[in-house]
């Protein structure tokens, strides 16, 4: 079987950012990268709250919070009357989670492949309600129908208050059926939260279309949006429901003022995210869709070559767009989130080259992403070097 062809570069994407160039950025799942226009942007904002600090707080900020509020909504096919700008999407999950009012007796249903800060702050709310957290493990190679099947039978109807599913996994960088698993917890009564993460920019997939209960995702990854931008996106039935982590001077406006305003947040975060959206739709955004995804799968079989892994064990990202791929390890290697860290750090350290060293289901996987900031050499030299580096350990 052929290596894939990496894609064209896209002209004068990398110039856009202001990444180190003596460093390859191949993590962008991680913490994302700000194009310098959106830094300006973001930065003549700053400028202007410090100039009037008082006028920048108290005269329209609201109305400005909501204009954005509904400009990114419309991006994400998303209603901007049940969408809040939230800090990342952990944030959304720790609001959703705590305006259920769980009980003890409840249980709140999630899969192994979930994200690691919201398992935590699952077992937090159940630890401080007498509620129980219990996760589905679902094998890698799972197809649609089979991850549908191991929900439908995990549900325990009256008793499962909530069912936390990811649209597209950190950890294992798959693609769920969202859209299924929440029509198979509707029919058995159960609202769904999907942590959508990964999905803004990435993926096409529109929100209204997924049907959850509760979806939160990050802007700040794959739209170019800078670090703190994300969407709670919530449906008509909660909204009354969902509470701020902190009261402040909204409480009384309702969802969504009532989430957005936290009195003193630095807001331009928030107002310079669709400088973000216009650098990627100045892009194409199916063109760097397509671009991503088709890199981040040659770079999957470059490195998987590279350490001996057949390409039938390479896991498939089980849908089209998916700008994050997984490749195994050699047994042994980053057993414990410790020792994935470390090998991280070792390989940005004496690699030049940030990537996501990942440890699940007893074994370590390397995560690699494909941006339109990243080149095929760039995994080629991965390729080359981090054998070597491996049998040092």
């Amino acid at each position: 079987m052929s290596v894939p062809q990496p894609p064209e570069p896209i002209p004068g994407a990398r110039l856009l950012f202001s990444l180190d160039p003596a460093v390859s950025h191949l993590n962008h799942g991680s913490f994302g990268a700000v194009p310098i226009g959106v830094q300006r942007a973001q930065q003549r904002l700053r400028d202007e709250m410090e100039a009037n600090p008082l006028r920048f707080f108290t005269q329209g900020l609201v109305d400005r919070i909501g204009h954005t509020r509904r400009h990114l909504a419309g991006f994400l096919g998303a209603d901007p009357d049940g969408s809040a700008l939230v800090g990342n999407t952990t944030t959304g999950v720790a609001v959703v989670l705590q305006s259920l009012g769980l009980r003890p007796g409840d249980e709140v249903l999630s899969t192994d492949h979930g994200y690691g800060a919201v398992g935590l702050a699952i077992q937090r709310e159940c630890r401080r309600t007498g509620a129980v957290s219990r996760v589905l493990p679902i094998p890698l190679d799972a197809t649609d129908e089979q991850i549908v099947q191991i929900v439908r039978a995990g549900l325990r109807p009256g008793r499962t208050r909530l069912m936390v599913v990811d649209q597209l996994t950190s950890a294992t960088a798959k693609l769920f059926p969202t859209a299924a698993i929440v029509g198979v917890c509707h029919e058995q009564g159960v609202p769904v939260l999907v942590d959508a993460a990964h999905a803004p920019g990435m993926l096409a997939t529109t929100v209204s279309s997924i049907g959850a209960d509760f979806w939160a995702g990050n802007l700040h990854k794959w739209a170019y949006a800078p670090r703190g931008t994300a969407l709670l996106v919530v449906a008509p039935q909660w909204r009354d429901r969902i509470e701020p982590l902190v009261v402040s001077w909204e409480q009384e406006s309702g969802f969504p003022a009532r989430i957005e305003w936290q009195a003193t947040l630095d807001y331009t975060s928030w107002l310079a995210a669709p400088a973000g959206l216009f650098t990627l739709r100045s892009l194409g955004v199916d063109r760097v869709r397509e671009h991503n995804a088709a890199l981040a799968a040659y770079g999957q079989r470059v490195v998987g070559d590279a350490l001996g892994v057949p390409p039938a064990q390479l896991p498939a990202p089980g849908g089209p767009g998916v700008a994050l791929r997984l490749i195994p390890l050699p047994a042994g290697t980053a057993l414990s989130i410790d020792a994935a860290r470390a090998l991280q750090t070792r390989i940005g350290a004496r690699l030049a080259a940030e990537v996501a060293v990942m440890s699940w289901n007893g074994r370590g996987w390397l995560r690699l992403a494909g941006q339109v900031y990243n080149t095929a050499d760039e995994y080629e030299r991965l390729a080359a070097r981090l054998p070597a580096l491996l049998a040092q350990r």
